[in-house]
């Protein structure tokens, strides 16, 4: 609820509720756009019913694959800033990275499943499952549910198995051929490099490494 909707209930001023917030009383949520709100618990709270202790946390997790599609990400969070609105979820962090779903180093990734892991969280909300990890989902919500960590996901429409395949095929074959090309990429600097130091002609090198290989 809003600040003066909470002010009315507990029968204080904004102005009260402000200066709780600033001096750590009554902590308000805070949307991503910095706007103030409480939930039935800091209601409970303020009138006593609920004693302060320390919350487990709710946070929300965006990524896109690429610095390109910033405006994906954009997206993506204020879809999921209605989301948590509408189902009364106090965000007590938004997490944005960009980083390959194939790519399990992803430094912030990694910290969300560190600080799930170690009892901190206690729901991670996402977009699609795949914004989470492209494979091992099913593992990974597994584990944290044994720490008592919850993964919603706010579209949970799953795709036909056909299509689901092909989305699975599709980003193996892109994180391949990306490797791919970065070898080939890392052998043509390498031949241009002995090519320098040999001073042999390109025609030449590649006869000698023919004969090598045969």
């Amino acid at each position: 609820m809003r600040p003066h909707e909470f002010a009315e209930q507990i029968g204080v001023s904004v102005e009260t509720l402000r200066r709780w917030d600033r001096t750590g009383k009554l902590k308000a949520k805070r949307t991503p756009s910095n706007h103030r709100f409480y939930t039935e618990e800091d209601l409970l709270q303020a009138k006593g019913l609920k004693p302060i202790s320390e919350e487990r946390l709710i946070k929300v997790y965006c990524r896109v694959s690429s610095a390109k599609q910033k405006n994906e990400l954009t997206n993506q969070k204020d879809s999921m800033e209605q989301f948590c609105l509408a189902r009364g979820y106090a965000v007590d962090e938004w997490i944005e990275e960009i980083g390959g779903g194939l790519n399990f180093k992803r430094k912030k990734f990694l910290n969300l499943i560190e600080d799930a892991l170690s009892g901190k969280i206690e729901i991670i909300v996402i977009a699609h499952k795949d914004r989470l990890c492209r494979f091992a989902f099913d593992l990974i919500e597994q584990l944290l549910s044994k720490r008592g960590c919850k993964i919603i996901v706010a579209n949970a429409e799953s795709l036909s198995p056909q299509a689901e395949l092909l989305e699975d095929l599709m980003a193996v074959v892109h994180c391949f051929s990306c490797r791919l090309y970065g070898s080939r990429s890392y052998r043509k600097e390498k031949e241009k490099a002995i090519q320098d130091i040999l001073n042999i002609p390109y025609e030449t090198l590649l006869k000698l490494q023919n004969k090598v290989q045969c």
